[in-house]
């Protein structure tokens, strides 16, 4: 007797339906477009309760100009002087960004030869936290006498002020190193080199920029201080000078350029970081979305 073997049963593909997926995508960029509403509108909403009742109690209380402008002069102000606030804000977005650009340099090289020799990890370290002990205050004038009202000195100020939390996020990322994968390598046959370029390096990538955009922010305020001062142009000494003619509304004008700089370096952290390690990006936006 011959057993009779049943024939396979040839699994379908389920059907595609075209209209689904032509509406899949839009569905994709609604449900995009509500998270960003959903974490967006909140802030924009009590921003807006709070200009709104800064402009009624200014002209409920009838506050001269010179202590408490109203919002909507500082933005008549603002945009009257527009050409001048905007050529300010170059002079502070290029001290920011090359002073950023020296921290980066030095944050990148301090960390990585503490990665590599724990000796002199033990050594170095105390003295990055030493280094945050001294008041810019009291540091910036004396780089001003040093150095003269040039680039130099104010792109000092801002290395000075950012390159600890970068070394510091550097640091935590090399020891987050996951030890299964680096006795892996090394079992077969790599070297401490492989091991920091395809092992420690991707894994403190995110670390490294959720210390970046910490010091991204503190960057245009070191580069804004330095300029308050000593300096020829910026938003820094712009201010003083509207400060010292009693102009609050200038004052407050530039402060919003100020903010509105950087938050737009702040945002470009993350298409940086999109860009660079996108997995990572992925993993906290399924967090999130939990």
């Amino acid at each position: 007797m011959t057993d009779v073997q049943p024939a396979p049963v040839a699994s379908e593909a389920p059907p595609t339906d075209p209209i689904a997926q032509a509406i899949q995508p839009r569905r994709r960029r609604m449900r995009r477009a509500r998270g960003f509403w959903e974490n967006v509108l909140p802030s924009v909403a009590i921003m807006a309760i709070l200009v709104a009742a800064w402009e009624i109690a200014v002209r409920v209380l009838e506050t001269r100009p010179q202590v408490l402008p109203a919002p909507s002069r500082v933005l008549e102000q603002g945009w009257a002087q527009r050409i001048t606030i905007l050529d300010h804000a170059s002079a502070t977005l290029q001290v920011t960004l090359t002073g950023f650009a020296v921290s980066l340099a030095v944050a990148w090289t301090i960390a990585i030869v503490i990665d590599f020799s724990p000796v002199l990890r033990r050594g170095i370290m105390p003295l990055l936290v030493a280094s945050q002990t001294i008041p810019i205050i009291a540091i910036a004038p004396l780089m001003i006498i040093w150095f003269g009202f040039g680039l130099l000195p104010k792109m000092l100020v801002v290395a000075l002020v950012t390159f600890f939390p970068v070394v510091v996020g550097l640091i935590e990322g090399f020891n987050k190193t996951d030890r299964e994968v680096t006795n892996l390598l090394r079992s077969m046959g790599g070297g401490r080199i492989k091991e920091f370029l395809f092992v420690r390096l991707p894994s403190a990538l995110p670390s490294f920029f959720t210390s970046l955009r910490i010091a991204i922010t503190y960057a245009v305020t070191g580069a804004i201080f330095a300029e308050y001062v000593g300096a020829q142009m910026g938003l820094g000494i712009y201010m003083s000078v509207q400060k010292n003619a009693f102009r609050t509304d200038l004052v407050l004008a530039a402060v919003l350029v100020t903010a509105v700089l950087s938050i737009s370096l702040y945002l470009v952290t993350f298409a940086i970081e999109r860009v660079v390690i996108p997995w990572s990006f992925k993993e906290r936006k399924v967090r999130n979305a939990r």
